[in-house]
């Protein structure tokens, strides 16, 4: 994104990074898409202000890993995606643009809404079969149906469960508290998975989290493992950029003290969902996206190289 310096591109309506990508083996890509939104759409122009807001982390190392991914890292810029209703058709155009792009890279995608997210994991399916999960989130995405339509954004974890694309056992979410029927709401625990809500972790932070750390750990192991970050997991306080907030949740100090110390896990992957910044405040919720991926990117690369 190269997260840091950008320039803009007078034959594009995106930024793109000054570190184009080539051969580096961390890629950024946008994924400028919000049509399976049930709330407020904006979405589609997460990427470009989640790279915006990137540009005060480029002149430092990680103040605990000691790193900087810009040497590391180009920016693939934004897929291109068909402008068509059909959410399908945008799934396959991102399925196949991430495979070609995981053959080479290991890719953090930013949204877009969390529909994204069913996709991208069919494309890593290619390489790494059924991977464990991290899904950072309100919502517990499993609903059978998306009011009436067959998928959506809040569908894609059931979704992809059943299509053998993650492990249920090694399943966890984090932060979940918004209101649903119990069947979806916990259909994850239901499978075999791990249900953190944000009502467990309240009052837990720095060494209140170790716990919940150890049992993550554990349960993930050394399998590969996908990272999905949907930024309304955290409180509205925080984020208040998404489109469908709700209070009660994760503060940016959790969020970051979790994804600083699961580092060590397996990971092949990550996306950073549902910044909505026509809803923002002062620029609060890109911050912390940007803060985020960067956190995410420094923990990769201070660890052995892991493809």
């Amino acid at each position: 994104m190269g997260i840091g310096h950008f320039a803009y591109a007078s034959n594009s309506n995106r930024f793109l990074a000054s570190a184009a990508l080539t051969n580096q083996p961390y890629a950024v890509v946008g994924i400028p898409f919000d049509g399976a939104v049930t709330n407020r759409p904006g979405a589609r122009f997460g990427p470009q202000e989640i790279r915006r807001a990137s540009l005060m982390l480029c002149d430092g190392l990680h103040p605990l890993f000691g790193v900087s991914p810009l040497t590391h890292l180009g920016d693939a810029g934004d897929m291109a995606l068909p402008n068509a209703s059909a959410l399908e058709l945008v799934r396959e155009a991102v399925e196949s643009q991430a495979t070609a792009l995981m053959d080479k890279h290991h890719c953090v995608f930013l949204g877009g809404d969390h529909s994204v997210t069913l996709p991208l994991l069919r494309a890593l399916h290619r390489h790494h079969g059924a991977v464990a999960l991290i899904h950072f989130d309100a919502h517990c995405d499993t609903w059978v149906d998306h009011f009436g339509e067959p998928s959506g954004h809040g569908t894609w974890t059931y979704e992809a469960i059943q299509e053998g694309l993650v492990i249920p056992a090694k399943t966890v979410q984090i932060g979940l508290r918004s209101s649903g029927e119990r069947a979806a709401r916990e259909y994850v625990q239901d499978q075999g998975g791990l249900i953190l809500t944000a009502r467990d972790l309240r009052g837990r932070d720095g060494q209140g989290l170790a716990p919940v750390i150890a049992q993550i750990r554990e349960r993930v192991g050394n399998t590969p493992c996908y990272l999905t970050l949907d930024i309304d997991c955290m409180d509205p306080a925080f984020a208040p950029g998404t489109g469908t907030p709700e209070p009660g949740g994760l503060s940016s100090s959790q969020v970051l003290t979790l994804l600083e110390e699961l580092a060590p896990l397996h990971f092949v992957g990550m996306d950073c969902v549902e910044v909505a910044p026509a809803y923002d405040h002062a620029e609060l919720t890109s911050n912390v996206a940007a803060s985020v991926v960067w956190t995410y990117l420094c923990g990769q690369i201070a660890k052995p190289a892991r493809m």
